[in-house]
């Protein structure tokens, strides 16, 4: 994919769920599961990155993606993969995809930094998308924005079989 043509968005990793009712996952683990939901998306590429924010960097052709459509199949990627780890029985938990593309400078030279104009999405596990997003809170954040700076994706596991969104 030629830089270019692509967007770039880069990924952030939020686990705020109990182990008990699926594992926490490492920077590669996290980016292999988005490498997987990848596939099959000629369009998207996913490659991990060093920064001690941004766990990885997504690449995508803007002509076949809205921004909101790739933090959509990134949230999809990890619900898959949740649901093949989920305990039976275990509480619902929610996947939000949080994007805002960046407008200021970018805070360092370093390449791996979200560079303005670059979508950067928190990707987040919590019992409850409604408190955590009170707890940022993301309403107050999201006011001065523009409508198409700023996205949010909320998905929820049930208790058990699969979700009517994947």
């Amino acid at each position: 994919m030629s830089d270019v043509q692509t967007g770039r968005m880069l990924l952030s990793h939020n686990f705020a769920i109990a182990q008990d009712d699926v594992p926490a996952l490492s920077r590669e683990e996290f980016t292999q599961v988005m490498i997987d939901g990848a596939m099959g998306h000629s369009d998207l590429t996913c490659t991990i990155i060093d920064n001690p924010h941004w766990i990885v960097e997504v690449r995508f052709y803007p002509e076949a993606y809205t921004p909101q459509q790739v933090g959509e199949q990134c949230a999809k990627a990890l619900a898959q993969k949740r649901l093949g780890q989920k305990i039976e029985g275990s509480d619902p938990f929610h996947i939000l995809a949080l994007g805002g593309i960046k407008t200021s400078p970018a805070p360092g030279p370093s390449p791996t930094s979200l560079q303005p104009g670059e979508w950067g999405v928190d990707i987040i596990e919590t019992p409850s998308s409604d408190e955590f997003l009170k707890g940022i809170d993301w309403e107050a954040t999201i006011a001065a924005n523009p409508p198409d700076s700023i996205f949010k994706v909320d998905l929820t596991l049930p208790r058990s079989g699969l979700a009517r969104w994947l």
